[in-house]
C-alpha cells in the first residue's frame, strides 16, 4: 500500500462536476493541507443536472463548471480540466480511454481517485451509469494506457507525453470499501465545497444533516469513533 506521505501528487476523475465533492472532497482537503498537488479531470460539464431549467440551452454547463471551480477552491484544488463530454450519455469506449490517459500522462500522479466500475446494490446513489463508466475508463487509463509507451501512441508521438505509471487508486461509492480516511478536520469544507454547488444542493431539504449522517456512519465502520467523519474508498495497487 501507498503511504499517505509518499503522495505527493493526487488526480480525481470523475463523471459530473459536484462528484468529487460528494465523494471526497474532505480527503482532497487533507492532501493540499499538507502541500500535495491535486487535480480535477471533471468529464462532462453537468448539463443535465439540476432543476433550474431555465438556464438549459448551454447555461447549465457552464454555471456548474463555475460551482466546481468554486468548490475547489474551497479545498485548495486550483488546477481543473474539464472533458465536455455530454451529461447523461457517457460510455466507457476507447476516445474516454485516451482523453483520460492523456490527463494523468500530464499530470503524472502517484495516486487517481475516481467512481468504482461496479454497481452497488446497497447504496445505488454512486451507481449513475456516468460514475461506471467513467470510473471504468479511468482504471483502464490508469493500467494498462497510461503507462504503456505503445498504447494510443500519438500521445506520445504527436503530444510528447510519456508512459506514466500511477501507483494506487481509490474507488468511491463501492460496495465493500476498504480504505477510511478520517476527515473529521475537514468536514467543514466539504459542507461548504457542497453549497458552491447550489444549483444541485439548495432545494434539498435537510441535505446538510443528511450528509453529516452518512460520513458519520463511515466512521462508525471504520472504528473511528463517535463524533467523526469519515470518507471510503476501495484501494487498488497498481504496481
Amino acid at each position: 500500500m501507498l503511504p499517505e506521505n509518499e503522495i505527493g501528487r493526487v488526480l480525481a476523475v470523475v463523471a459530473h462536476p459536484d462528484d468529487v465533492d460528494f465523494a471526497a472532497a474532505a480527503t482532497v482537503a487533507r492532501f493540499t493541507d499538507r502541500g500535495a498537488e491535486v487535480v480535477y479531470c471533471v468529464v462532462t460539464d453537468g448539463d443535465a443536472g439540476g432543476f433550474e431549467r431555465r438556464t438549459d440551452g448551454g447555461g447549465m454547463a457552464g454555471l456548474r463548471r463555475d460551482e466546481q471551480r468554486a468548490a475547489a477552491e474551497v479545498v485548495g484544488v486550483r488546477d481543473l480540466r474539464f472533458l465536455g463530454y455530454r451529461d447523461g450519455v457517457v460510455e466507457q469506449t476507447l476516445d474516454l480511454r485516451r482523453d483520460i490517459a492523456r490527463v494523468i500522462r500530464q499530470v503524472r500522479p502517484d495516486l487517481v481517485i475516481t467512481h468504482s466500475p461496479e454497481r452497488n446494490y446497497s447504496f445505488v446513489a454512486p451507481s449513475h451509469p456516468d460514475h461506471r463508466a467513467v470510473g471504468g475508463a479511468a482504471v483502464d487509463a490508469v493500467y494498462p494506457d497510461a503507462r504503456n509507451p505503445y498504447a494510443f501512441p500519438g500521445l506520445l508521438r504527436e503530444e510528447g507525453l510519456a508512459a506514466w505509471t500511477v501507483r494506487e487508486v481509490w474507488l468511491d461509492g463501492h460496495e465493500t470499501p476498504d480504505h477510511y480516511v478520517d476527515v473529521t478536520g475537514t468536514f467543514e469544507r466539504k459542507l461548504a465545497a457542497l453549497r458552491a454547488h447550489a444549483s444541485q444542493t439548495a432545494h434539498v431539504e435537510g441535505f446538510e444533516e443528511s450528509i453529516r449522517e452518512h460520513f458519520s456512519r463511515m466512521a462508525e465502520r471504520a472504528g473511528f469513533g463517535p463524533g467523526r467523519y469519515a470518507e471510503a474508498f476501495k484501494r487498488v495497487v497498481t504496481v
